[in-house]
Formats: C-alpha cells, structure tokens, sequence
C-alpha cells in the first residue's frame, strides 16, 4: 500500500512539473503557472501543494508528504497555443473527463501534437509584420517592398543563427546587423527612401515584446524575481538588437 501510495504521489508530482515546465518554457506567466500546478494537484488529492515558480526552475511538494521535487527550465521561447492546450487539459482533468494517467501521457506528448508552423511561412510571416508595421509607424509605400525583403531577411538570419550555434542573444545582433546593412544598401542603390523607417519596420519580429509584458505582470503580481530574469532577458536581446543597427550607422552614416 505504501509503494501505491508514493507511485501516485510521484506521478502528480511528475504531472504537474510537466505542465507547469511546458507552460513556463512556451512564455507563460509565473502566477498561471503555479495556479494550474496547484490546480492539478488539488483535483488529485493533494490540496495542500505547494509550488514556487522561477524563470529558470520549478519547484513542488506536498504538506502531507516529505516529497519535492525540482525540475529545471533551460529553453524559453513563445508559443501559446501550448499554454493554451496545457489549460484545457488541466480543466478536462477537474472535470473528470480523463484520468491522471492520461493527463501525464497527454502532456508528455502535446510537443509532438501541437502543430508548428513551416519556417517557410514563418519567414514570410515576418515579411508582412515588418512591411505593415512599417507603414502604420508612418512609413511610407516606396519602402513598402523593401521592407518585406529585409525583414524576412532578418528573420531567416536569427532563425538559422539559433538553430546553428545556439548562442544566447548572437542571433538578435547578427539579424539586427543584416537588416541595417540592406536597409543601407537599398536606399543608397535608391530602392527605397528612407533607412530609418525600414529598420523600425524590420525589427519588429525580433523584438521581446510579449517577454516585457510578461516581466511586467510577473512583478506587478509578486513575482520579483521571475519578473526581473525575464525583465533582464528582454533587455539584453534588446540591447544586442540596437548595437547590431548601431554598427551599422557607425560604419556607413
């Protein structure tokens, strides 16, 4: 009886350090991730949880036991389809709809279900984002296709930077370099008029905007600390995007 009884407390353990991991590696925030941890355990039985959420770590146990455990967070990135699927099947699992055991095999493979984007249309995706919001910061339509093309350029530099050297914030300056370079190049080859409002345009999809605002409910709701790596993270991606364009202009303004 007691090996039952520490298997399924294991198994919530493993079941809520899962979800909460998914959650916190898809952008999620600290307080929501905690809530569905506690939310899982509370439907299993154990109502007594206590859980603390970190940028970089998660951590869980029960009152009622001497069980915790640690899970680390080492990759960070945005898709919220997968907090969104990870909610749904925390409140199927309130209401009865599958059991724990399925909730666990759910979560262990909602990366191999949840559909992801071609890099194809991830890049021209990036194209449209630059080459409208271009426009709407006051840009105008002589920049209109320039900006399309760079920004996918960009965006092609930063996505293969990652997937070929996976160093932190190198994609960021080396995207942000390239598009301040062609930005250049086109207006001086009179392409396009005017070099400030393609690179506004282009960097769009490079910048940490939903990691700002998640730092920002993080602290405004307690979380100091998560707030603040998530705060210093988007700084520094910031910062290597503005000395990637800063070169530029240094070099050829």
């Amino acid at each position: 009886m007691d090996n039952v009884k520490q298997n399924n407390i294991q198994l919530i353990l493993d079941t809520c350090l899962l979800a909460g991991k998914i959650m916190t590696e898809s952008g999620s925030e600290v307080y929501r991730v905690e809530d569905t941890m506690n939310r899982i355990a509370e439907n299993a039985g154990q109502k007594e949880s206590v859980s603390y959420v970190t940028a970089t770590g998660l951590f869980m146990g029960f009152r009622s036991s001497n069980f915790t455990q640690l899970e680390n967070v080492t990759e960070r990135s945005i898709n919220l389809e997968k907090v969104a699927l990870v909610n749904t099947l925390s409140r199927q699992f309130a209401n009865q709809e599958i059991t724990l055991e399925e909730l666990n095999q759910k979560l262990a493979n909602i990366n191999s279900e949840v559909p992801t984007y071609s890099i194809t249309l991830q890049i021209i995706a990036a194209g449209i984002v630059s080459c409208t919001l271009m426009y709407i910061f006051g840009g105008s339509w002589d920049d209109f296709f320039a900006t399309f093309f760079i920004g996918m350029a960009g965006f092609c530099v930063s996505y293969f930077t990652n997937a070929w050297l996976s160093i932190k914030f190198l994609d960021d300056f080396l995207a942000s370099f390239t598009i301040g370079l062609l930005a250049y190049l086109a207006v001086r080859f009179h392409l396009a008029g005017n070099i400030d409002n393609i690179i506004i345009g282009a960097v769009m999809p490079l910048v940490p905007g939903v990691a700002i605002t998640n730092s920002f409910r993080d602290i405004l709701a307690g979380h100091l600390l998560s707030g603040t790596a998530r705060a210093t993270e988007a700084i520094f991606v910031a910062g290597s995007i503005g000395i990637g364009i800063a070169i530029i202009f240094k070099l050829f303004m």
